[in-house]
């Protein structure tokens, strides 16, 4: 069990890594580091808000797993 937990793990921390560098960088970063734009948040569209949500779906099967290793260890 645990040895399947240890790939859904890896894949997991994978597919987040490879989803997050995949997102487009922000140009306004809301006045943080000098920036003049305060209008930081926009609503995300297409195929931007299908990444994002895949991001956080593996971030949180990630962390899951994570805590299920713990717990049976």
């Amino acid at each position: 069990m645990t040895h399947i937990l240890h790939i859904i793990q890896i894949v997991s921390a994978v597919l987040t890594i490879v989803l997050v560098l995949i997102q487009n960088p922000q140009t306004d970063t809301g006045g943080f580091g000098g920036g003049d734009n305060t209008s930081f948040a926009h609503s995300r569209r297409g195929a931007e808000k299908v990444v994002f949500r895949l991001t956080i779906i593996m971030a949180i099967v990630f962390a899951l797993t994570s805590i299920a290793v713990i717990v049976i260890h």
